[in-house]
This record gives structure tokens, sequence and C-alpha cells, in this order.
């Protein structure tokens, strides 16, 4: 993560400071007018904290971009390959096989940083005359079932 967010040209400070942060942490604890002593707080990520959205950010587009390397840029016919916005990613294509082809790719770079998709959450779609598609699509022995509609929360 950290060499990610180097790559990305955060200022070393920040990087240490990130670190420290989920790294090194103490806390006490006050009732009253008593004060514990010192503990160390485990590393974990939790929902709410600050920093987890803009390091999520970071390891998606360091995947989304080491994708784009190996395929020759994120472009299909003039439209994007990849919708991304917060924590969701469309991949985008004419065909089944298109879908993934382009997702797999992902799927490996995202999970070489740590980065897991959840199969239960995860859809395909297809925009096609040809609407007799398989109902499920097999990714590195995942199942995905096939959406009928798609609501993207970004702009294209």
């Amino acid at each position: 993560m950290y060499n990610i967010l180097i790559e990305f040209g955060i200022p070393m400070k920040l990087v240490r400071l990130i670190y420290m942060c989920l790294t090194e942490t103490c806390s006490r604890v006050r009732i009253r007018k008593d004060l514990s002593e010192i503990f160390p707080v485990r590393k974990s990520w939790k929902r709410g904290d600050a920093l987890l959205p803009l390091l999520f950010n970071f390891s998606l587009e360091y995947a989304i971009r080491s994708v784009q390397v190996n395929q020759n840029g994120l472009k299909l016919n003039g439209t994007h390959r990849f919708l991304v916005f917060a924590d969701d990613v469309n991949t985008l294509g004419g065909r089944v096989y298109t879908v993934k082809e382009h997702g797999e790719p992902l799927l490996v770079a995202s999970k070489e940083i740590g980065l897991v998709e959840n199969a239960d959450k995860t859809k395909y779609m297809v925009m096609s005359r040809d609407q007799n598609a398989k109902r499920r699509m097999i990714i590195d022995n995942r199942f995905y079932e096939k959406a009928e509609q798609l609501k993207y929360l970004g702009k294209i």
C-alpha cells in the first residue's frame, strides 16, 4: 500500500504519517479524572476511518492503471471499458466473452494488491440484441449472476 502511495507522488512525510497512524497507534482511556496506562491499538481497518476511502481509491486506481498498460488502453469503440464510482466498478463489453476478457485482468490486478471483489454482490449485464446470454458467468471459479438492470451513480 505504501509503495502505491509513493508511486502516485504522495510526499514521503505523508506516507510515513499514514504508516504511523495505521501501525504505531497507542491510546489511553479517561474515566472522570483517572487516566489509564498507554496501550497499543492493533492495526485494523474500520468502517468510517477517514483514510479508508482515499487508500481504497489509490489502490483501485493503481489496479486499473496496471490493466490499462496490459491492454493498450481502456477504450472500447470510443467508450471506456471501466466505469468506476466509489467502490462500484462496471466493466463494459458487447458480449459476455468481452466483459469476462476485460474484467478478469482487473480482478487479478486487484487481488495482487489486496483488494477482493464481493462475488455475491457482483453481477453482469448484457446490452445486445441477443438477450439469450447465459444466466451465470464464471471467472476464476466464481459465479456471477446476470442482471437485468444497472444502477450507476457516477457520471459518464
